[in-house]
């Protein structure tokens, strides 16, 4: 049995848990409550090498959004399990490491654990998602949640500045990447990874199949940050070490990797691709070991060595591709000798870099400084970072016998394969990949060198240390010492990995070219004779070695590349104009008028409908099918008009108020002619809380004056007004003359009792046939409540300014009370009323699945009732009454709604489905009961709390 959908979930669930067993348990440090999730996931996956290895694949499907052909499936082949151990296994000893580098009574570990399980989280889904919708999802997650561990120290302004960098680059990317993928379902009908892969030939010659392609790489190059997007990495420095130490070894720089390899069956077969790929790979080598060697700062020196190593894994992928232009013969296992490279540099690299940076984080938390120009001699006080810095800087620069010197040969050997390749004239450019790996390699040699040997040898310069360096703690040094462990051990024994992890991967990104029960031939060797490719090492020392010697006296080797032109100063300037643009244009609009809001508002619907409906020939007025008018109809019509046209007139708010509840009764009284008692019923009520709320609001405004307004903007109001009303009304009489199809209406007759248990077809499509939209009606109700309720709370005037009012100004301010009737015949006239307006709402509610009213309804009518109390006898009395906050009401009925959807789930049917059935109550008899009842409801709760949040809020005023 599997548990890949727990594996997704299991971090996201402890970034709950976390601050909870976090309060509970405050005196311990918050990573030990965390660090069982990795290593729990971790054991996990290690206990399905062998299943991988047997060429079982791991699928499951958890339903979702089927008609949009989304669906939450998962999938676990050789690629996404080895990103998930790299994911788990660095996770752990980054938490473990963390533990000792955060200090506890410093820092917010809260925050940091709760981010770092949703990036976990966010990595795990998008390495094992099969379904391209859901893996944008969590690729976006990892965007997100990055942008919120580089800015933990956020009263930093770089770290700011940093985390707003990384997010802007790799969601403009992810973007792009959602183009190509929906580009990808416009061609093959599918978002399934699998299914596109499996019918690759039938689509493949599409015209959109390029330009799907390099918007989906679009996404893989600025994740994995390769040049020219790579601008971000470096700032990302900001971040804590351990996040550091994660993001560059294991996960989000990774994922663009990952993108790569896992579409490359679909795309590999494109000859633009393998350039592509290749190309920008080799480019961002070659420049990001030539940044790293003038970095003076550590990490930044290891940022700019993450981007020239992703270049290089990116290219091998590349070049690996090159195998499916010779699927079927001999010629297509020898490329595959690059993916062999990529893939198990790309487990050395996690492991070296990963154990780099924490030397780094190391050295920074021991003497206070990361400058190079500071530091030097400390081997002799801290000899144990020492060792593991050179393990893993010698691991780095490819030196025998650690694990990055196997598969800096075998991309030796990769890039002289590609000149053998007679294909886009390969033997031709293609000799630049070698020269360029040669060149990058030494300059990887030097920045390593320096990075061991200037830190760590030399004359000690303690002195202009920020604190007296010692060793690190038992704790600290763990992980590091782990990772360079584990880079000895694949350095010796390679075959570990063969066919336990480099294997199956190989035949996830190359699934055409194994016939059923085949296996790669995975066979990496210390010593592999006297080649080409150690004769290049053997250059590469030489002259790493020379260059190294003179790297201080040589400015070309430590200067600044560019003083005036870099890409980072063009990203700078194009924000700058982008933000001073955008200013310049907010402000021509965003007047603070809200009449100048109105009108624009109105002004474009009137003319985008106006274009539209014109253009697409949709002005159809037939009047042959309407209805005679009537008696009564025509008279509640002339109310309507009389009353709406009376309002611009009215010489007090007041009137305003009373003839604007006029219109809205008149059409509550045509609800009632056309037999739509739960449409009058909302109607109703909302024309009654609307007063009572205009009324709250128009109290705290100023008495009414006339002011003379010019005949031209009088004109222009009437021109819009006019014109909106006419669009709108040739709208609806267009929509009502040209029905293309047959009305919904006769299904809903027809199967709201058969499917749903209700005879009250307006309430069963709320709640049943349309309760997702219900659903999202209601969150946004909370929200605009919660937002009401911010805005007034925003005191504009200061406690000093508000004792300067006038007395009975001040004193209202204070009394918040002060609207309470003294009308006696009121009070005692509303006891009763209270009682049953609160008994007819219940009623509404529970008998509003077969008969007029529901939550909604029901809802508004207890509202009316509080109303009327806080009218009667004072808003204190509604409080001391019914202690209850009315905001934490909205979110209960939001909670249960959505609960109440999600129980679905238990009965593996989709989201929001509905189930009734009938019971034997004692003394009731036979009763129906549905799950649409508790839907029903947290609707119910829901408008109550937002109704009386928003009346209530207005009220005090305070």
């Amino acid at each position: 049995m599997s548990y890949l959908h727990v594996v997704i979930i299991l971090p996201f669930l402890f970034a709950l848990l976390g601050p909870i067993m976090q309060k509970l348990m405050p005196r311990v440090h918050g990573g030990w409550f965390m660090l069982p999730v990795p290593v729990l996931l971790f054991s996990y996956m290690l206990s399905r090498i062998p299943t991988i290895q047997s060429r079982e694949k791991i699928f499951e499907s958890l339903p979702w959004m089927p008609s949009l052909g989304v669906e939450f499936n998962v999938y676990l082949d050789g690629l996404g399990l080895l990103f998930a151990l790299l994911i788990t296994g660095i996770g752990s000893l980054v938490v473990l490491y963390s533990i000792f580098y955060l200090d506890k009574n410093k820092e917010k570990l809260p925050h940091f654990y709760v981010y770092l399980m949703l990036f976990k989280g966010a990595m795990l889904g998008l390495v094992l998602s099969d379904n391209l919708m859901v893996l944008y999802g969590f690729w976006e997650l990892t965007s997100i949640s990055s942008f919120l561990l580089i800015a933990f120290w956020h009263q930093r302004e770089k770290s700011r500045y940093g985390a707003l960098k990384s997010m802007v680059i790799t969601v403009s990317g992810g973007l792009a990447m959602l183009a190509g993928f929906i580009l990808l379902y416009v061609m093959a009908g599918t978002f399934s990874i699998r299914e596109l892969i499996e019918g690759i030939h039938t689509w493949s010659d599409h015209n959109l199949f390029v330009p799907a392609m390099v918007l989906v790489l679009a996404g893989a190059f600025t994740k994995s940050a390769q040049f020219p997007f790579h601008i971000w990495l470096p700032d990302a420095m900001e971040a804590p070490t351990p996040v550091s130490a994660y993001l560059h070894s294991a996960t989000m720089v990774k994922a663009g990797i990952y993108l790569v390899a896992r579409m490359s069956p679909i795309f590999a077969g494109e000859a633009l691709w393998l350039w592509l790929v290749s190309g920008f790979g080799i480019a961002t080598l070659i420049y990001g070991s030539f940044r790293a060697m003038k970095q003076i700062d550590l990490k930044a020196l290891l940022a700019f060595s993450t981007i020239s190593q992703l270049g290089m894994i990116m290219s091998l992928f590349g070049l690996g591709s090159a195998a499916a232009f010779y699927t079927g013969s001999a010629d297509a296992i020898f490329y595959t000798k690059a993916t062999m490279a990529a893939v198990f540099h790309l487990i050395n690299h996690a492991v070296f870099k990963g154990a780099l940076f924490m030397v780094v984080g190391i050295v920074d938390h021991e003497t206070g400084t990361r400058d190079i120009r500071k530091l030097g001699g400390l081997m002799a006080v801290m000899p144990i970072t020492f060792t593991i810095a050179v393990i893993g800087s010698f691991s780095m620069a490819g030196l025998p016998p650690f694990n990055g010197f196997l598969s800096k040969e075998m991309f030796f050997t990769a890039v002289l394969n590609i000149t053998e390749m007679n294909l886009l004239s390969m033997d031709t450019w293609g000799i630049l990949f070698p020269v360029i790996a040669w060149t990058a390699s030494i300059f990887t040699f030097v920045y390593s060198m320096v990075l061991v040997f200037r830190t760590f040898t030399g004359k000690p310069q303690f002195e202009k240390l920020e604190k007296k360096p010692h060793e690190a703690p038992l704790g600290m040094l763990l992980s590091p010492v782990v990772l360079v462990a584990l880079a000895v051990v694949f350095g010796l024994f390679p075959g570990i990995l063969s066919y336990s992890l480099i294997e199956p991967a190989m035949a996830a990104v190359h699934p055409a070219l194994l016939e059923p029960g085949q296996q790669f031939k995975v066979k990496i060797e210390m010593w592999h004779g006297w080649t080409m490719e150690l004769f290049m090492t053997i250059g590469v020392v030489a002259l790493g070695t020379t260059l190294f010697l003179m790297h201080r006296r040589a400015s070309v080797l430590h200067a600044p590349l560019f003083n005036r032109v870099s890409l980072n100063r063009t990203y700078d300037k194009g924000i700058g104009m982008l933000d001073r643009g955008s200013s310049m244009l907010t402000n021509l609009y965003m007047t603070g008028a809200i009449r100048h809001y109105l009108i624009y508002i109105f002004l474009f619907m009137v003319v985008s409908l106006s274009v539209t409906m014109y253009a697409t020939g949709s002005f159809q007025v037939d009047t042959s099918s309407f209805a005679d008018t009537s008696f009564y109809e025509a008279m509640i019509i002339i109310a309507l008009i009389l009353s709406t046209l009376a309002v611009p007139f009215a010489t007090t708010r007041l009137m305003a108020i009373i003839l604007t509840g006029v219109a809205g009764y008149m059409v509550t009284l045509f609800f009632v002619i056309f037999r739509a008692p739960d449409l009058a019923l909302t109607q109703m009520i909302v024309e009654t809380v609307s007063v009572a709320l205009f009324l709250l609001c128009f109290y705290h405004l100023p008495k009414l004056k006339k002011e003379i307004v010019k005949l031209r903007f009088r004109l222009w109001n009437f021109i819009i007004a006019v014109s909106v009303g006419v669009i709108m009304t040739l709208i609806a009489l267009s929509a009502s003359s040209s029905r293309s199809f047959e009305s919904i209406s006769h299904y809903f007759l027809e199967n709201s009792y058969k499917l749903a248990g209700g005879k009250n077809v307006v309430n069963v499509i709320l709640v049943d046939f349309r309760g997702f939209d219900t659903l999202l009606e209601i969150v946004v109700l909370g929200i605009a409540s919660y937002g009401i309720y911010a805005m007034i709370k925003l005191k504009l005037k200061g406690d000093e300014e508000i004792s300067k009012l006038p007395a009975r100004e001040s004193e209202f301010k204070y009394d918040i009370y002060g609207l309470k009737s003294n009308d006696v015949i009121l009070r005692k006239v509303s006891k009763l009323a209270i009682v049953i307006i609160l008994l007819f709402s219940l009623y509404l509610f529970y008998n509003g699945h077969h008969h007029p009213g529901g939550g909604f309804i029901g809802a508004l009518m207890a509202s009316a009732a509080f109303i009327l109390m806080a009218m009667s006898y004072g808003m204190k009395s509604v409080h001391r009454i019914i202690p209850m906050d009315f905001r934490k009401l909205t979110a209960l009925g939001i909670l249960i709604a959505l609960l109440t959807g999600m129980g679905s789930f238990l009965f593996d049917v989709p989201f929001l489905s509905h189930t009734f059935d009938y019971f034997q109550i004692p003394l009731l008899g036979e009763l129906e009961l549905a799950t649409a009842l508790l839907f029903d409801l947290g609707v119910y709760l829901t408008v109550i709390g937002v109704t009386m949040t928003i009346i209530f809020t207005i009220g005090r005023d305070t």
